[in-house]
Formats: C-alpha cells, structure tokens, sequence
C-alpha cells in the first residue's frame, strides 16, 4: 500500500508545487490568517473529511477515519508567514508588501494537504485515524500551538509527527534526532533612561547609547564565562535603537534579543546574570533601566521510540533519501508543546539546491526552498502514520 502512496505523491506533486505557490503568493502574518485557513478547510472539506475551523482562534484540524479501528495519529503543519518583503525574482514572489513567507510554512501547508490528499484515498485500508492539524502562528509567541491544544486537537491522539524543511541540509538528506532537537526560545527588551544633552558637553548627561553599548559587551561574557560551556546557550542582541541626531546626547536607548537554552536551570541562570549585569552597568553610569523579560516557547524534546519509528520508514523511501542524526539546533518551535501532551517526533527535511537557488537561510529576503523537497516531506509523513496505525 506504502509504495502506491508514494507514487500518488508524485502524481499529485504539480498540485503540491501550485498550492504552494498559491501560499507564497498571499501571505498572512501571525495572528492575521483569514484566507489561509479558509482555503485549507474548503480544500480538507472536498476529501469528505470532518473539518473543524477556528480551532484556538485561527486553526484548521481534519479528521479522516478511517474504516478498520485503530489508533489515531496526528500531522501538523503550520501556516503563518514573515514581517518582511520577499526580495526574490520569481513569478510566485509575495503580493502583499511586508509579508513573506521565509520560513517554509507554505511549503509545510503545501505538503501536509498533499497527504491528507493521498491518505483519503486509502480510507477504506486505514485502520485507525489520521488528525491533520494545520497550526497558525508559530512565528510569533505565545503561538498557535497552544492555545489549538486547549481546544482539543490533541484529543484522542496517540501520536504525533512534523516536518520542517530546511535550508540547512541538501535535498535528499533528512535531520532527526531523539531528545531535544529544537531549543527554548525567549525574548528579552531593556529600556535605558539617561539624561540627554549637548554633543558639546557630556559631563552634564547621561549618555543612554554610550550605557547600551556597554551593556551590549557584557551581555555577550553571560555565555562564555557564566555558563557551562557544555550546557548549550545563545544570547544575541538584535536590536539597539538610540538617538535621534548627531549634536544631541540620546536620553533613553532600548535594546532587544533573544535568549535560547534546553536547561531549565541555564534558562534561570541567563536570566538572573542579565539581571545582575543590567543593574550593575546602568547604576554605575547614572542610568534608570526597566528589563521585560518574555519566557517563549520550551525545548523541542522528540521521543526515543517514535523518532527510531521514523527512521525505520525513512528506509523504505529507499537509496534517493538519507536520514541522518543531527546535533540540537538553536531555533525554536512551539511544536514543542505537542509533545509534552503525547509521543511523537520532529524532524527537518534538507530543501536546500544551488542548482535552484534555493540557497538563503531561513528569514532571509531572498529566502526559498527546491520544492521537491515537499515529496519527500509527505512520503516521510505517510510512512510514518500508516505504519504507526499498522503497528
């Protein structure tokens, strides 16, 4: 049955590749999603599936059943697009100004309603049932993940499988990992109050700027002499606004990043030296400071006996897709909220081509992906759910 379902992807890829397009083309932000969801639900509606919408605010879960009883297992794909404008030369390239999708989430949308497509086709051979989650938000904490599970997409799920195509990996080449794949992502501004001034006579301020590029340097020793240098741990500043003209000394500066851990206890530890180092340099220069700390998304933590289930059908796909074990990555997914509620797995699917100029990181203005990849996404997801129920 596996191998017919392959070749239906492939039958049914031009689809995937148009559905895609059609995504990448009208981008919504986090949050924003109108169309989007709407177009999903029609298309998962037309497979005669049962359709929820709305779900947590903005999300989509389909539900095929199929005719023999079984386990239930679930496949997200998220669906929100990027801030940003596509800078790429291509006939799909964004229409809306300041929206993109640079991360591969209508790639994601794309393939997962390929499987439901391919899947609804086998109902009367499934035993058990397949939820497709299709999330919105993942961009932007607090997330759509959570508050779709609240909602009840999870309910009844004894599994649950993701994929994320990557600019990180060749096409062909799958990342997986049993453990933490996918790190605790946070968001950190520091707001500095000086006194402002004449360029000509510092003395009579307090040069907000001169204390933020300060503090920048020593936020930077946090983790190369506070933590455990084999305890993984980011702090990058991303943002430092100050100033308004060349003569006049800036009265306020603020300052915003990113902090990502997989130890709770280095999560608490960054936390608490920031605090310190903050206090410290702002007291010493004069300056007033406030700290808005936002804790994001947890850890990605895929678990052992489903991550080893996805590599037994990553062997079926045969010698054209290679998976191999990856070190923990720094970036983050509220995926990871799915599997604190039930095993499953998250992995990365290599979409990366010179060939096709898919060359860009993730977030990059220029950013995209070989679309062929979406194959083997969806052969990956199939194997994966249809083998898990025939257990």
């Amino acid at each position: 049955m596996l191998q017919s379902m392959f070749e239906e992807v492939e039958q049914l890829y031009p689809e995937m590749v148009e559905l895609r397009r059609y995504f990448h083309m009208n981008p919504e932000l986090s949050f924003q999603e109108v169309h989007t969801p709407a177009k999903i639900a029609a298309y998962l509606q037309e497979l005669g599936m049962e359709v929820r919408t709305e779900v947590g605010g903005r999300g989509v879960v389909g539900i095929l059943r199929g005719d023999r009883p079984g386990k239930t297992v679930a496949l997200r794909a998220d669906f929100d697009a990027l801030p940003m404008d596509d800078e790429k030369d291509v006939p799909y390239k964004s229409r809306v100004p300041g929206a993109m999708h640079a991360c591969g989430h209508d790639g994601h949308t794309a393939t997962l309603l390929g499987v439901a497509n391919v899947l609804s086709r086998h109902r009367d051979r499934l035993r058990g049932n397949i939820v497709f989650i299709h999330q919105f938000a993942e961009e932007l904490a607090p997330g759509g993940a959570k508050p779709m599970i609240e909602d009840g997409c999870l309910d009844g799920v004894d599994a649950i499988f993701a994929t994320h195509l990557s600019s990180s990996f060749p096409t062909g080449v799958v990342g997986y990992r049993s453990g933490g794949i996918a790190a605790a992502s946070d968001k950190f501004t520091i707001r500095i109050q000086g006194v402002g001034g004449h360029g000509a006579a510092p003395q009579e301020s307090v040069d907000a700027l001169a204390v933020g590029a300060t503090l920048v340097g020593h936020l930077q020793q946090i983790v190369s002499r506070r933590i455990d240098p084999l305890k993984p741990a980011v702090l990058s500043v991303c943002s430092f606004h100050a100033g308004e003209a060349f003569n006049i000394i800036a009265d306020k500066a603020t300052i915003a990043g990113t902090v990502r851990t997989y130890d709770p206890d280095v999560q608490e530890r960054m936390i608490s030296e920031m605090e310190r180092i903050v206090k410290g340099t702002c007291e010493a220069a004069g300056a007033e400071y406030a700290i808005d700390y936002e804790r994001g998304y947890p850890a990605v933590v895929n678990h052992e006996a489903e991550t080893e289930h996805l590599v037994e059908c990553g062997e079926l796909l045969g010698d054209s897709v290679r998976l191999i074990p990856i070190d923990p990555m720094m970036s983050g997914e509220d995926f990871a909220y799915y599997l604190q509620k039930v095993p499953g797995t998250f992995f990365f699917t290599g979409a990366y081509n010179e060939a096709k100029q898919a060359v860009y990181p993730h977030h990059h203005p220029k950013f995209d992906f070989d679309e062929d990849a979406m194959k083997i996404g969806a052969k990956l997801l199939i194997a994966a759910a249809v083998q898990y129920l025939n257990k």
